[in-house]
């Protein structure tokens, strides 16, 4: 008698077990993302490439006579204006060579005068009978001759007054001065008769200011961004207002901007690509020749495109993608087309409309066609500065303890931290 209540208490126990069981556990809260509105807007055309730099002037300074040389006569990396005395040559044998083109003139020159005085006479003596008219024909012939030589000699006196001066070897622009390439004692020059074709090269003399920065665009890219300024996407400017950006090898930006000098009309068979050149001043010389120099070239404006955070655009085998929530708040896949950046955000051309949420951060924890929870998404500098101002609102509640309670220390010692993250 005593087992049937036993047995029925049990069952009323399962079946009260089993209830509890039967009721399915509440759904998890829909996860939380930080999103950003997408608005459709024209942002500056730029794209990136690697340029080397030269300079603006650049000479051979070369030895255009032989000889031995005697010395320099600037500091080696020195600023040398046009025209300035660089380096002598031993002048000796060209003083004296133009010494015997010059006595060599000077009896031409007699020889002249007196072929001149006897046509001159036998002209006066023609008329009288005096003398025929064979001998005035001679006479004049060797006034003529005579005349010549004297002309060829002035000629040779210039040549070797010419090369006497190439002795003093000066600078042919204004510029720096470089190393010297040869020292004092050398044998410089070929022939006496060099003229600097292929005479020693002595140093280089370059001007650094402004600097030439040398850079390649590929034709593909060239026609991709003529046929969008055609389809009225992109706006070009004109070469003399397209900007350029330096950033060093240290990858520090470089605070002058240049603009586009060169854009050439030729297509390099081998590479594909254009040469262009940029224009850029150098007054504090951080610039040297043969430099690689990265480049943000600005070619205009590129319109109705998106500016989305790096971090919101992921990339499959299929492409680039972002994820958004829609107005029914749930995610969705947007396929897109991001190929350039500006800055820290992507410029996505294609596959966004006017007004969508893109998520941001969070996007590991959403699943398309899953509800999503959005709040606005701060960039890193916004947050960090919120943060700083938070704890400057919160920091005045410290003086409330005495100024001489352990407590207050660590609050005040926090505050400089906070500002500095603010800042």
């Amino acid at each position: 008698m005593k087992s049937r209540p036993r047995r029925a208490s049990l069952s009323y126990l399962c079946l009260i077990v089993l209830a509890a069981c039967s009721k399915s556990a509440p759904p998890p809260p829909p996860p939380q993302v930080a999103v950003v509105k997408a608005q459709m807007q024209s942002v500056p055309l730029e794209r990136q490439f690697v340029g080397r730099l030269s300079p603006y002037y650049s000479a051979n300074v070369t030895a255009r006579v032989s000889g031995v040389l005697l010395r320099r006569n600037y500091t080696e990396g020195s600023q040398v204006r046009a025209g300035q005395l660089l380096f002598e040559i031993d002048p000796v044998f060209y003083r004296a060579q133009l010494n015997n083109d010059l006595a060599l003139l000077a009896e031409d020159q007699a020889t002249y005068v007196n072929d001149h005085i006897t046509a001159l006479r036998n002209r006066k003596l023609l008329p009288v009978g005096s003398v025929s008219q064979q001998t005035v024909d001679n006479s004049d012939a060797a006034e003529r001759s005579a005349a010549a030589k004297v002309k060829a000699d002035d000629a040779i006196v210039e040549s070797a007054r010419v090369s006497l001066n190439y002795t003093r070897v000066t600078a042919p622009i204004g510029g720096i001065a470089g190393q010297q390439q040869v020292t004092a004692g050398a044998v410089v020059g070929n022939s006496t008769s060099d003229t600097g074709g292929s005479g020693t090269l002595l140093t280089t003399v370059q001007q650094i200011d402004p600097m030439y920065v040398n850079f390649t665009l590929s034709s593909a890219d060239l026609a991709t961004l003529q046929d969008s300024q055609s389809a009225g996407s992109i706006d070009l400017s004109q070469q003399n207002h397209t900007t350029v950006h330096i950033a060093l090898p240290n990858r520090a930006s470089y605070g002058t901007a240049g603009t586009l000098d060169f854009s050439d009309v030729t297509v390099n068979a081998t590479t594909g690509s254009i040469n262009l050149r940029a224009l850029v001043a150098n007054s504090q010389r951080r610039l040297l020749p043969g430099m690689y120099v990265t480049l943000s070239v600005n070619f205009g404006q590129q319109n109705n495109v998106f500016l989305i955070p790096q971090q919101a655009v992921q990339r499959d085998t299929v492409g680039a993608y972002v994820m958004v929530v829609g107005a029914d708040g749930k995610a969705a896949r947007k396929d897109v087309e991001a190929t350039n950046s500006l800055g820290n955000n992507w410029v996505v051309t294609r596959g966004l409309a006017d007004g969508d949420q893109v998520i941001v951060t969070g996007v590991q924890m959403v699943r398309e066609g899953a509800p999503a929870k959005t709040v606005a998404w701060q960039p890193p500098a916004a947050a960090s500065g919120a943060s700083g101002v938070a704890a400057a609102s919160m920091a005045p509640a410290a003086p409330a303890a005495s100024s001489s309670s352990p407590a207050a220390a660590p609050v005040s010692a926090a505050s400089p931290a906070s500002a500095g993250t603010a800042q």
